[in-house]
């Protein structure tokens, strides 16, 4: 089928359903008030443990590609959103400590320039937007550094984010003692711990991301049939969440299908459909520059092979009893552990694995198939920043090996986008015999949300690369058996899940499981959709 077949013609009406319009409601009224930058503010500075000083931090700035008019697409500085939730370029947010002032520093835009890009708003049009004790505009900013006192203490999150002005006048008195002392250490761990924890309209955001990119995933499902290649779930899918008012990806989408669903960042999406192949499909919007985190595991003709439903079960089984453990108090890592042996089972009981449960286990060797972390945090960033301790992994760092983590100082700790060897794994198991206190630093807290994200994969080049020769992992694999689920590629279901004061809520309402396969069927009818 050529892609001009394809529908993209999007109907925005909603279907009816009364806990959905309730849901819809509150979001609504939570979104309607102000970004909380002064709250968060405030607990920034509380996790910075001080009275006094002061927090400058610099949104994005214009840019322009080399030699070029055009410049890529705008994306705010996070840390800059946390205290602001401004979202336009070349703006500035300054935090007294011990006054509580909240500043909010913006550039002027002149009447030819607004004629042909359009205007930021006027200081007066920002203080009625934005959560800021003042508005100012940048051009003042300078006035304002150079005049704080010698005692106070500024706070930037990195060197080469240290206020110019300030650089250049102690840099012109020689590195005298004069003007304040800047801070570049303390600020990124105190909003990475401030970050972990989200508030009502942090959550708020992330649902309505969830709720738009669910919806896209409905409808990628509901076309699949008349689809021949990855790239158009890529398409219906963003086509959706634009159509929603979404109109950033929080990462490239992933339409893999057959052995490339088996590549955990496949980006291609370019490739035909097979009708016996199944397609992972990982796709996320963002909305008000929060993100969402979902995948669905397709089967391109309607129904699943029996090895892809037989992985597929496996990684459905995982995904439902780790939800289930998801609340205050628990352990992430335990859970992740408890997500290996239940691929354990699977995997033995389909010949896959061999040898005893116990010794599978004690070696790994599940981390041949099952080879990410659990989960992530969400918000600001889909693989969002984690306090001092990361929760996956705490002391078993050292064993896991580097995959395509997150870099920066913004700290994502050891989650999905970290590689997991069976030598990590292993340390991870024997986390829990580790002690209460040291494990009470990897406790999950209400207002955290996070993936669910279990998956298993039969990546040739990875497997036969690092396992077929190893001592100790080859004689507990049956390769006979891998060679037949080599065409299976991988499977993955991930949902957003919110901790809450009792347990959880799962955000995601894309379907799955039988309601997945009776939407890409067309057997949906009246069904009411999962609240």
């Amino acid at each position: 089928m050529a892609a001009a077949e394809l529908d993209y013609e999007f109907v925005l009406d909603e279907e009816f359903d009364a806990i959905s319009l309730d849901k819809k409601k509150s979001v609504d009224e939570i979104l309607s008030g102000k970004y909380p930058a002064k709250n968060h503010a405030r607990k920034v500075a509380q996790e910075l443990g001080v009275d006094e000083g002061i927090i400058y931090l610099v949104g994005e700035p214009e840019r322009r590609f080399p030699d070029s008019d055009q410049g890529p697409k705008f994306r705010q500085q996070r840390y800059f959103y946390y205290l602001s939730g401004v979202d336009y370029a070349g703006c500035t947010v300054t935090y007294d400590i011990g006054r509580d002032t909240l500043v909010l520093w913006i550039p002027y835009t002149e009447p030819k320039k607004s004629h042909w890009f359009g205007s930021t708003p006027s200081t007066a049009q920002a203080a009625r937007l934005y959560d800021a004790d003042q508005v100012h505009y940048a051009s003042d900013l300078a006035d304002y550094i150079t005049s704080l006192p010698a005692s106070a203490t500024l706070y930037a999150l990195h060197p080469e984010q240290r206020p110019p002005q300030l650089v250049r006048h102690q840099s012109f008195r020689a590195r005298s003692s004069d003007g304040p002392r800047i801070d570049t250490d303390a600020l990124g761990p105190a909003m990475n711990r401030a970050r972990e924890v989200k508030d009502a309209y942090e959550v708020a955001l992330i649902r309505r991301a969830n709720d738009i990119s669910s919806e896209a995933h409905r409808r990628v499902a509901r076309s699949l049939l008349r689809m021949s290649n990855e790239s158009h779930l890529q398409a219906v899918f963003e086509a959706v969440c634009t159509a929603r008012d979404a109109h950033s990806q929080a990462y490239p989408v992933i339409a893999g299908a057959g052995p490339n669903g088996a590549t955990l960042h496949y980006g291609a999406n370019n490739a035909p459909l097979e009708p016996c192949a199944t397609v992972v499909l990982d796709a996320g919007c963002e909305y008000r520059c929060y993100a969402s985190d979902i995948t669905r595991t397709l089967p391109v003709g309607g129904s699943f092979s029996p090895r892809a439903a037989a992985i597929n079960g496996i990684v459905a089984r995982m995904q439902s009893e780790c939800i289930e453990r998801m609340r205050p108090g628990a352990f992430f890592y335990e859970i992740h552990i408890h997500a290996g042996r239940v691929a354990v089972d699977g995997l033995l009981q389909l010949g896959i694995l061999r040898g005893t449960r116990e010794e599978i286990i004690a070696a790994g060797t599940v981390a041949a198939f099952f080879t990410h972390g659990l989960g992530h945090h969400v918000g600001l960033e889909v693989h969002d920043v984690v306090g001092d301790v990361p929760l996956m992994m705490p002391a078993a760092a050292e064993m896991v090996g580097s995959g395509g983590g997150g870099g920066g100082g913004a700290r994502r700790g050891l989650g999905k986008r970290t590689m997991l060897t069976p030598e990590g794994l292993a340390a991870v198991g024997r986390l829990s015999r580790a002690t209460a206190a040291e494990k009470q630093r990897t406790v999950l807290r209400a207002g955290m949300v996070l993936t669910v994200e279990p998956g298993l994969y039969f990546n040739r080049a990875y497997l036969e690369g690092f396992f077929r020769d190893d001592p100790v992992h080859a004689g507990l694999i049956e390769w006979d058996v891998v060679e037949r689920y080599y065409p299976v590629g991988g499977s993955r279901t991930e949902d957003c899940i919110l901790v809450t004061e009792s347990g959880y809520e799962n955000l995601t309402t894309a379907p799955k499981g039988p309601e997945l396969l009776d939407v890409i069927n067309g057997r949906e009818g009246s069904k009411p959709r999962r609240g």
